[in-house]
């Protein structure tokens, strides 16, 4: 590929303009149809029911792994510069906001990915949640939630560089990470077997993993081959969803970037997803009950990924895949947070007695 052709014809941010919309057509297509969801993995998971929705998650999660680290043993990546290795971090931040984020999600009824590819097929409470998580989290980012943040993540930090990846801490390399990825590869796909998936499900749940590793790959070739400094990054959803906000209600001159290709890519291909599989629906809110619901969850969300430096694929996938520290934290979080939230709020109630303690009978 002619990376520096491109980029001295187009510049540098419409080249990762480009690269993040493709990396965002790729997860936003496979994602509608694997039905990708943290949630739904992690309420599977409490519940103890090993089935296809724990299985595509472990399915794309263990892809972007083996992906990712094939790329860096290959000589391909080099994610020594990335954010979540190379600056300070805070593990607190990383824990409580994870716990936060897990709680939001499962009142939400899906992560940040989830909640954009859903809006795309018609979810009106996706996309009211989706714009309340995104001004949660600029709020979070630079706004008057921006003091609480900081003040919890301070709390316990860690520098960055060694200290920040895990595979350095337990003294392995690259190859090591590929073989710990191999190895829940096969997991996922054992559950994946017994749960007797039809071919959209692998191919939804192997290409939402190679889209999250595509986005590692893609901003470093630009990075490599460009004479501008530019950031390897990977795919996250936190961020650029503060960043689409603020571009269309104060500055729409900024520069493109990866980020801002990301957003529309994933919402254009979950919108073709559904129209291939003729799953686009308009849907609303089931009942007055369940608005409040949704909007204390996106705001849970939007404060917890801004905190814990990511959301369920920012942190969960594209962090975890190069194996930073605080990502796996997070990851760790969301899945404590999730499981308690759902314990808490979507329990079965019992059942309503028969007859009241007086003998008449109770109403139902």
């Amino acid at each position: 590929m002619d990376w520096t052709g491109w980029i001295e014809h187009y510049g540098e941010p419409h080249v990762l303009l480009v690269c993040g919309l493709l990396s965002g057509l790729l997860f936003g297509f496979f994602a509608q149809r694997s039905k990708f969801c943290l949630r739904a993995a992690v309420i599977e998971f409490w519940h103890g029911k090993f089935g296809e929705k724990l299985a595509v998650w472990l399915l794309a999660f263990s892809t972007a792994v083996v992906a990712v680290q094939l790329f860096v043993v290959s000589g391909l990546l080099d994610v020594g510069t990335a954010r979540q290795l190379s600056s300070r971090g805070s593990l607190s931040g990383a824990l409580i906001g994870g716990l936060i984020f897990g709680v939001g999600m499962v009142m939400t009824r899906g992560c940040a990915s989830r909640l954009l590819v859903l809006s795309a097929n018609g979810n009106l409470r996706a996309l009211l949640s989706g714009l309340i998580f995104a001004v949660t989290a600029q709020a979070s980012l630079a706004g008057v939630l921006a003091p609480w943040r900081e003040a919890v993540a301070g709390l316990w930090v860690v520098d960055g560089g060694p200290a920040r990846s895990l595979l350095a801490l337990v003294g392995v390399g690259p190859n090591d990470g590929l073989a710990f990825g191999a190895v829940w590869m096969v997991t996922a796909g054992f559950f994946a077997y017994y749960s007797g998936w039809g071919a959209w499900k692998w191919l939804g749940g192997i290409g939402t993993g190679l889209a999250v590793a595509l986005a590692w790959l893609f901003t470093y070739q630009v990075l490599a081959h460009s004479f501008e400094p530019v950031q390897v990054q990977g795919m996250t959803f936190s961020g650029p969803s503060a960043e689409w906000l603020m571009r269309v209600l104060s500055n729409p001159a900024e520069p493109w970037s990866f980020d801002l290709g990301l957003m529309p890519g994933v919402f254009l291909g979950s919108l073709i997803g559904a129209l291939v599989g003729g799953d686009w629906k308009l849907e609303g809110f089931g009942g007055g009950y369940t608005m409040p619901r949704y909007i204390a969850g996106a705001i849970f969300m939007g404060f917890g990924s801004m905190l814990a430096g990511g959301c369920a694929v920012g942190a969960g996938m594209t962090g975890g895949a190069i194996f930073a520290v605080t990502a796996w934290l997070t990851l760790a979080g969301m899945w404590i947070g999730g499981g308690l939230a759902d314990r808490v709020l979507d329990r079965p109630r019992p059942a309503a007695q028969a007859e009241s303690p007086s003998g008449a009978a109770a109403a139902p």
